[in-house]
């Protein structure tokens, strides 16, 4: 590894009883080479709530309000308790990302044991320098790329690399920051500080907040877009023609500009997007899942290939021992009473070891032993002296016997392609020096151990399979053992594997994000650019996984899972944490993503219907010289009854369907027969004030009445099938808006509803029903397919 922050430094060479100098600490601080992570990618909390509060949306809002408060008409400001709602909600998420992200730190340690000027002392990891003397012993965790000077350790490296096996590391070696000590002891001399740190290079990638995939955040911004670049051209031409159709009075011409304008802004939806996503978070949050992005629901809902890591998700990380092989004439009592002393006398603490105390010990006190060989990577077996019973050993085959013994490693061959073989020796004699292995080694047998699968695993990937959704499993170990596990939880393809060692370029790395569904050997940095070209050949990506080295795979990833049990830092970036590490969660947490994406899209019909016909209304009384059909407290009033409510409602209820179709398109199709009604209706009423010179409280009856039935309408058709709750909320809507008209009709500036003007709304009523009727056979699709075609290239 390249150290860019060192280059055209002179290095210096302290000895490992001294350490540098006060003099040479000095100049390294004065270089700035000094072990602090400087990386930032965050915006400060004052420039996170300018962005919220100072957007085009706000502003146009912010303008209407001033404007209806200079005029004095108080009530019509209704529509900025919505606004002041959305600024809230963006400002509290987008905060919470920045506290994720800022908090993502690899090294948990504080302290690190130093010698400066022949003294042994500890520092603060920060205080560190190039080139510092370092002391590291078991427990310890390696704080600072450094190269081993002096003595020799074995290092757990799975947090970064995710290989679970121990390293051991000589004088010449490089110790990677953020790994632990298991045993051993060494000296070191730092390599690399602050950025330039594996730890930091690793994270260095995570460390930016990134915008969730959501095709409900970019309809909502393409609305928003379209009516910001028109509604100021738009309302300065529209307030001009109301002035004239009002003689001039100032107050009017702003009330029903304000309305016109008001109605064209869905600002509703945006709440209720946020307020349904809620609900699904408290929702899941009962079945142990953490939900860490409200919109990540609806990426993990739409994903169609799901990546995972072996370890965590379909395995437990534990092994489990599946059988005992006899050999030489021993017994299986023999071998189990073998085992049963050395998992008492032995305190190794690896999974292997662990398996084999799971299924064989005694008591302590019923152990007489002589003398103890621990494990080591570097020995590759462990063992243990007893009075009376000799010596037992358990380990691999070929560092135990040797390569003279032929027949043994072949032995273990035959069954290494489906379990990790363990074998088990004895001798009467005692171990000799320095740890050597005892003479006259007998083999008594094998032990097959396998990984440990969960116990939902096979199910929960054939609930994706049957989903339409593509695995891929990726892990840092053999990719053989890999594809075995793959095969036992029965995953299409499983034999199509690839070791990651052999793939050298991208291109390699992109053919085989296409042809394999199994990788092997994979490094964080392939990882990453596996889940990239995924996502560049169209496909929806969610990534599981728990460690570190897994960070940089889960943040290009479209949705990323992590399991509690994993890494801090894992858990951290990821878009939701199974908090029982269960990875049979996954389906609870897709079915929530699609009950939440298909009611908001069905209720965004309603939310779109509005911002239609409020944007054709306005261009139609950009040429008319007649007083606008609504003032904004009539638009609340609609919006509250034949919109909130429903929407509200509709939106929170049971809905397992498969997400089809573009979104966008889905909710077009939906409001355009309702906002043609609207508008054709409207016409009806215009052509009746200016010809049959109705009041202007008449013509405000007749628009609000007849706009709300067309909304009912649509409730009606967006609710099909009907079921009882659905029967219970149009008649709630229809009554509610009636007492709204009657009882409130001083407050909405409306006339009496008479005999005779019920009876012309009860004859206009049945013509937009026949009207939207008509409208609905109409196949708008084609169109608007010029509209659209942006759209469907996303």
């Amino acid at each position: 590894m390249e150290n860019k922050c060192v280059k055209n430094i002179v290095r210096f060479n302290p000895k490992n009883n001294f350490g540098l100098t006060r003099d040479e600490v000095k100049k390294r601080i004065k270089e700035n080479l000094v072990n602090v992570d400087k990386t930032n990618a965050t915006k400060s909390n004052k420039e996170i709530i300018f962005g919220n509060l100072f957007t085009l949306f706000n502003f146009i809002n912010f303008i209407l309000a001033i404007a209806i408060l200079c005029v004095g008409s108080y009530r019509n400001l209704l529509f900025m308790g919505v606004v002041v709602c959305n600024c809230v909600i963006g400002i509290a998420q987008e905060i919470r990302a920045k506290i994720t992200v800022e908090r993502l730190n690899l090294i948990s340690s504080n302290n690190a044991k130093v010698i400066r000027d022949g003294k042994k002392g500890k520092i603060k990891i920060d205080k560190l320098v190039l080139d510092d003397i370092i002391f590291y012993e078991s427990g310890n965790q390696i704080v600072s790329d450094a190269i081993v000077t002096e003595g020799k350790c074995e290092v757990n490296e799975s947090l970064l690399t995710g290989e679970s096996d121990l390293i051991l590391k000589k004088p010449g070696d490089m110790l990677l920051s953020g790994s632990y000590v298991v045993s051993g002891k060494c000296t070191a001399k730092v390599e690399h500080v602050g950025e330039s740190n594996y730890a930091s290079t690793l994270l260095k990638g995570s460390k930016y907040i990134k915008k969730t995939k959501s095709e409900i955040m970019f309809t909502l911004d393409k609305i928003i877009k379209i009516i910001s670049v028109a509604i100021l051209p738009l309302g300065a031409m529209l307030f001009y023609r109301q002035l004239l159709a009002s003689n001039y009075d100032w107050g009017s011409a702003v009330v029903n500009t304000s309305a016109a304008l008001t109605g064209m802004i869905p600002e509703g939806l945006v709440l209720l997007t946020s307020t349904v996503l809620a609900v699904g978070v408290l929702r899941l949050s009962k079945y142990k899942v953490l939900v860490q992005d409200l919109y990540c629901l609806e990426t993990l809902a739409r994903v169609d290939t799901l990546c995972l890591d072996k370890t965590g998700t379909i395995t437990e990380g534990t092994f489990e021992v599946c059988d005992i092989i006899e050999k030489n004439g021993f017994e299986k009592s023999d071998i189990k009473s073998a085992l049963n002393l050395l998992t008492s006398a032995l305190n190794d603490n690896n999974e292997t070891f662990k398996a084999l105390k799971k299924a064989f010990s005694y008591s302590k006190n019923d152990v007489n032993v002589v003398k103890i060989v621990p494990f080591s990577s570097e020995r590759k077996w462990s063992g243990a002296s007893f009075k009376d019973k000799g010596s037992f050993i358990i380990g691999a085959a070929e560092f135990i016997f040797g390569n003279s013994s032929n027949s043994v490693v072949e032995s273990v061959k035959k069954y290494s392609k489906d379990y990790r073989v363990l074998t088990l020796a004895c001798s009467d004699y005692e171990f000799g020096a320095n740890d050597n292995l005892p003479n006259s080694l007998q083999l008594m047998g094998f032990i097959l151990i396998k990984d440990k699968i969960r116990n939902n695993a096979e199910r929960t990937l054939k609930f994706f399979k049957n989903q339409g959704v593509d695995i891929k499993v990726i892990s840092g170990d053999n990719p053989v053992t890999v594809s075995k596990i793959a095969e036992r939880v029965k995953l299409d393809n499983f034999d199509k594997y690839v070791d990651a060692t052999t793939l050298k370029t991208d291109k390699d790395i992109e053919f085989a994000a296409k042809n394999y569904t199994v990788f092997g050997r994979v490094t964080p940095d392939q990882k990453q650019k596996l889940i990239k070209f995924l996502k560049q050949n169209g496909h929806t990506v969610a990534m599981v996984g728990d460690g570190v080295n897994d960070v940089l795979a889960m943040k290009e990833a479209d949705c990323s899972v992590s399991m509690a049990s994993g890494s801090e830092i894992a858990r951290n970036i990821s878009h939701l944490v199974l908090l029982n590490s269960d990875f049979a969660s996954m389906p609870r947490a897709v079915a929530e993503g699609r009950r939440a994406i298909n009611n908001i899209q069905r209720s965004s019909s309603l939310y779109i219907t509005k911002t239609i016909y409020s944007f054709l209304l306005s261009l139609i009384f950009m040429l008319i010289s007649v007083p606008y059909p609504f003032i904004p407290i009539q638009m609340t009033l609609i919006s509250a009854i034949t919109i909130g409510i429903p929407s509200f409602i509709l939106a929170l209820e049971p809905n397992r369907e498969r997400i089809s179709g573009n979104l966008f398109k889905n909710i077009i199709k939906k409001s355009v027969p309702a906002a043609l009604t609207v508008i054709c209706m409207l016409m009806v009423c215009v052509g009746m004030y200016e010809f049959f010179n109705i009041s202007q409280y008449k013509y405000s009856l007749f628009t609000v009445f007849l706009t709300s039935f067309v909304g009912i309408m649509l409730i009606y058709n967006i609710s099909l099938p009907l079921n009882k709750l659905r029967k219970s909320i149009i008649c709630f809507v229809s009554v509610l808006l009636l007492i709204g008209i009657t009882k409130f009709r001083y407050l909405l500036e409306l006339e009496p509803l008479t005999f005779i003007n019920f009876a012309i709304i009860l004859f206009m009523m049945l013509v937009s029903y026949l009207l939207y009727r008509q409208f609905l056979r109409i196949n708008f699709e084609k169109y608007l397919k010029i509209f659209f075609k942006k759209s469907n290239s996303k």
